[in-house]
């Protein structure tokens, strides 16, 4: 079923149930719900590399305008010499218990091991352990493989499985650990503090990407409000983010505007633990998967806009766009700000100098206030929802009523 439907179909209960005299308010005010898309307006940036193309149909789907930087690359398996030598550590020396913690990484390592001829040796060494697999998906890719978990916890938990790895002791045993694109230091240094031997296998590696343009556009971005959200689906591209936004010097405005306009949104815990060392609040989805994350941003980025009543028209300001009743209006970049600009007091006069240091690059001339402003008028099809205040300025046309509600807005 189509996410859309239950909008629907609550939309129809509601209008079929108001009394006659409500019935064509009901349609109008939930006319946008159901013609509009969640994300239609905003921007949002995606730092994956891997599963990049999902991620993206998904947002785009809603409405989004998509800035796609991969912040890492990984390193193909069959060329990885660290995997290979771990693999063979392990084949001269056989574990006594397997942690595998993601399922595309352990078919990664079978399928890299029969690449090197040594995947049925690598088998056989998987069958003799205790082999522990980090939730259903990656029990799954073991018993794809022809092998048997020992056990599995229902929460996916890492935590879970280290807990159950000390209950039964670990002093004396070799234990390998399949490492998911970064080592995991708190599993592996507990494991060792109680006495067993641990190895790690990188079955993918980050890297830097070889291209950082696209990268670097976005950090760009970011600073100058032209995104929304940067969405995160692994903690290694947080870092890789910040670690590039430190390079180039950005790294004091990109974390400002993380902890402020721009929505920092993260698969789940472990992937936000690099934004949050650094103050930056993050959201994340109560199931760890692409599709909760998208459903958040819809919930989220919505829920930041400023709606106000003006010249009898519900104005949304979107991040780039502005909603005119059941009409979504792309504004250009200076005409947002100049929305933005007004909308902090709406119904209160703003002078054109306040307007002109708004402005994206503003100089010195006002009459690039009365440029950006016609234009943003003309975005709007609305003209007076502006109006012009002569030898002092511009204000949002605030319904009569409503404005001591949004003195402070």
């Amino acid at each position: 079923m189509d996410d859309d439907t239950p909008t629907r179909t609550a939309t129809a209960t509601a209008t079929a149930t108001a009394p006659a005299a409500g019935v064509a308010a009901a349609v109008t005010a939930t006319a946008t719900a159901t013609a509009v898309a969640p994300l239609a307006g905003f921007t949002v940036g995606v730092t994956a590399a891997r599963r990049a193309d999902e991620l993206i149909a998904l947002l785009r789907r809603r409405g989004a305008t998509v800035l796609h930087a991969p912040a890492l690359r990984i390193v193909p398996l069959a060329d990885d010499s660290e995997l290979l030598a771990a693999t063979r550590e392990l084949l001269a020396s056989p574990p006594d218990a397997v942690v595998a913690t993601t399922a595309i990484g352990f078919r990664g390592w079978i399928e890299a091991a029969d690449g090197w001829g040594i995947g049925e040796e690598l088998l056989g060494r998987l069958r003799a352990a205790e082999l522990l697999a980090r939730g259903p998906k990656v029990k799954g890719a073991v018993r794809a493989a022809g092998l048997v978990e020992d056990w599995s916890p229902e929460s996916e938990s890492l935590a879970e499985v280290l807990d159950r790895l000390l209950a039964g002791g670990v002093a004396g045993r070799r234990i390998a650990i399949q490492l998911h694109g970064e080592p995991l230091p708190g599993f592996v240094e507990a494991l060792r503090a109680g006495g067993a031997d641990v190895i790690g296998v990188p079955v993918y590696r980050w890297m830097a990407p070889e291209d950082l343009g696209p990268l670097d556009r976005l950090l760009d971005a970011v600073v100058c409000g032209g995104v929304d959200a940067v969405s995160f689906t692994s903690a290694p591209a947080a870092a890789s983010l910040l670690s590039r936004a430190e390079e180039r010097g950005l790294a004091e405005p990109v974390l400002a505007a993380l902890r402020g306009s721009v929505l920092a949104a993260c698969v789940g815990p472990v992937t936000a633990v690099p934004l949050q060392a650094h103050g930056v609040d993050t959201v994340q989805p109560e199931r760890f998967r692409l599709g909760p994350l998208v459903q958040l941003l819809c919930r989220e980025l919505p829920g930041r806009a400023k709606v106000l009543p003006v010249a009898g028209h519900r104005l949304e300001i979107r991040g780039q766009a502005a909603l005119v009743d059941d009409g979504l209006r792309p504004v250009p970049p200076a005409g947002m700000a100049l929305l933005r600009a007004l909308a902090r007091r709406p119904g209160w006069v703003v002078a054109r100098a306040d307007l002109l240091r708004a402005l994206p690059g503003s100089g010195r001339d006002e009459h690039a206030v009365e440029t950006a402003m016609a234009r943003l008028r003309g975005a709007l099809g609305v003209p007076n929802l502006i109006q012009t205040v002569v030898k002092r300025g511009y204000r949002l046309a605030l319904d009569a009523g409503v404005d001591a509600k949004y003195a402070d807005a």
